[in-house]
């Protein structure tokens, strides 16, 4: 451990080459962003499909489709779906969206009934603006996601256009789940009959919710059992587990993205050793004085691996703080098929980034360390 009172005689050693320690700071900091990026977006796929033992929650879909354009259900399943043992609610709904494939810019219309929306989901979310109220009074009312509302630049009295639907934004709303951020919830009714699409009685999903989690296989299999003969056939899933099946390519991107993070790495360990290379090479008589006032070996080595933790932190400081400040600023979320994956750093990521960007900064420095403080006074005085 270094005492407090070397740390000027550090930072001096680091600004005595100012551009090799600014150069090497940026390189850190450029790769520090790309590996928070990536963190978060690991962070946001693991939000989004981890399941837990509480969840109680079934997406009950149309069979071999994917797209909610093409999943086409009579909203009269909803009757035979609740008479299902273990099933404790129902809620039928219908999704519009303006792009199918995977997109940053996304808008995803849910449309719901009133009343089964205000039973379930309300407890879910905080109005953060508008009011619940004024949404159920407006046939033509949405209420927003944060992020889709902060993406988008509405606010609430603002009248909108997506997918041919004229809305009005009623409300704005905050939620923990991921599903709730990135989407505008519409009357059922209004959605079903907007832009001329005259499809009421129809739905693109249920939401099911069962009375004990444990139940949500036998559950999930009596629905399709239910409906295996029917004209549309369904298939049901558990909310998590449809995420993560809808999201399959994206889950095969951030995967691949996760050896792009490891290669940041790298690249911070391989810049900031270089650095603390050089930086020793040309000091070599300075640590043989060092060692004559009683420095020793030990102490020096301290030093050297201070050094290295130091400009790593710096730049790791600001390419965190700049991967974070545009992920809060951007708000931006991978959308497929009416889903959401959102891409936020939280200060977790950033205290992560941090925490790998000091460890690879002392690591850097060990070997040249190791060096240094073994070396003769008399070989060092005679270096070139």
């Amino acid at each position: 451990m270094l005492r407090k009172r070397y740390l000027p005689l550090v930072a001096k050693q680091v600004l005595r080459n100012p551009t090799r320690s600014v150069l090497t700071m940026c390189g850190v900091a450029v790769a520090m962003f790309l590996y928070t990026t990536v963190q978060a977006m690991q962070a946001g796929v693991e939000a989004a499909t981890r399941a837990t033992a509480a969840d109680n929650t079934l997406i009950v879909y149309r069979k071999d489709r994917f797209c909610p354009f093409t999943s086409r259900m009579p909203q009269s399943y909803e009757q035979r779906i609740a008479k299902i043992p273990g099933v404790a609610s129902v809620m039928p709904m219908k999704i519009t969206v303006s792009n199918c494939r995977t997109s940053l810019d996304v808008v995803t219309f849910r449309g719901v009934e009133d009343e089964a929306f205000q039973r379930e989901y309300t407890s879910a979310f905080t109005v953060v603006a508008g009011s619940l109220a004024e949404w159920l009074k407006r046939s033509d009312g949405v209420l927003l996601g944060e992020t889709l509302a902060s993406r988008r630049g509405l606010k609430v009295g603002d009248r909108f256009d997506a997918v041919g639907i004229t809305a009005y934004v009623a409300g704005v709303i905050r939620s923990a789940e991921p599903q709730h951020q990135n989407v505008a919830y519409a009357h059922l009714s209004f959605l079903q009959f907007a832009s001329g699409s005259r499809q009421g009685g129809i739905v693109t999903q249920f939401n099911v919710r069962v009375t004990d989690p444990a139940l949500l296989d036998s559950v999930a299999a009596a629905i399709d059992a239910e409906f295996a003969s029917d004209q549309e056939p369904t298939t049901t899933r558990s909310e998590k587990a449809f995420v993560a099946h809808a999201a399959s390519d994206i889950l095969e991107i951030v995967r691949f993205a996760g050896w792009m993070g490891w290669g940041c790495l790298a690249a911070v360990l391989a810049l900031v050793g270089n650095s603390i290379v050089l930086a020793v090479q040309d000091r070599i008589r300075e640590h043989a004085v060092l060692q004559t006032l009683g420095f020793r070996g030990g102490l020096i080595a301290r030093l050297i691996m201070t050094e290295g933790a130091l400009m790593s932190l710096v730049g790791g400081l600001g390419g965190c703080g700049a991967a974070l400040a545009v992920l809060h600023w951007r708000q931006l979320a991978i959308s497929m098929e009416g889903l959401s994956i959102p891409i936020s750093a939280s200060a977790g990521v950033l205290g992560t980034g941090l925490l790998v960007a000091l460890l690879l900064g002392v690591a850097a420095g060990l070997v040249p360390a190791w060096q240094a403080s073994r070396r003769e006074i008399v070989a060092c005085f005679r270096a070139v």
